[in-house]
């Protein structure tokens, strides 16, 4: 009887919280439907809700956004928008800080978050897993006197949560898997092995 309790707790509990999580995410973006007149939403052209609809708005929306600042007029058009909100004090800070960590998180030519690093902490007796998110400049360089690495140390299951280090390159290991392996790793606890990147 215990054993089958195991094993369906074991199959169950992916299952409910990837339902969960996915469930969580098509709610959240449904709510880009407000955007629309009444009279252009699902319950005035159908009446009926239909879940997931945000969805393809969001999508829509956000490749638009991509489409009219990849070009010359809406560059233009971006960067008058910033410098309006360059005016406004508390916008001004709050904005500049998400678009400096977006610009280096998804920037094509950044280096956040590309290689995946064995460190010693939180003693030298002890390693895990950490995220290379960049190299120290300016002052802060100049005081640390050798070449170091910033690194992300993330908790274990939540990813999202974790600490940033500067650390020596001559303690640093870098390793050859995936960020997408390494994070599997890491939520897992250690029971996820990853694999070494493809060449």
């Amino acid at each position: 009887m215990k054993r089958y309790l195991l094993t369906g707790i074991v199959v169950l509990i992916p299952l409910v919280i990837t339902v969960w999580v996915l469930r969580l995410i098509v709610t959240t973006l449904d709510q880009t439907l407000f955007l629309l007149p009444p009279n252009l939403r699902p319950e005035a052209l159908f009446g009926l809700h239909i879940p997931g609809l945000g969805v393809v708005l969001t999508l829509v929306i956000v490749l638009l956004t991509g489409m009219v600042a990849a070009n010359f007029f809406g560059r233009r058009l971006l960067r008058f928008g910033e410098q309006l909100l360059e005016k406004i004090p508390v916008v001004n800070s709050i904005y500049s800080s998400v678009k400096q960590v977006s610009d280096t998180l998804f920037s094509s030519s950044g280096q956040a978050f590309r290689k995946v690093l064995l460190i010693r902490y939180p003693h030298r007796d002890s390693w895990t897993v950490a995220f290379q998110t960049g190299i120290p400049q300016g002052a802060i360089a100049g005081h640390l006197g050798e070449p170091h690495l910033n690194v992300y140390v993330p908790t274990t299951p939540n990813p999202t949560s974790g600490f940033f280090l500067m650390v020596p390159c001559r303690d640093v290991v870098e390793l050859d898997i995936s960020v997408d392996d390494a994070l599997k790793h890491i939520i897992s606890m250690g029971v996820v092995e990853p694999r070494p990147k493809l060449s």
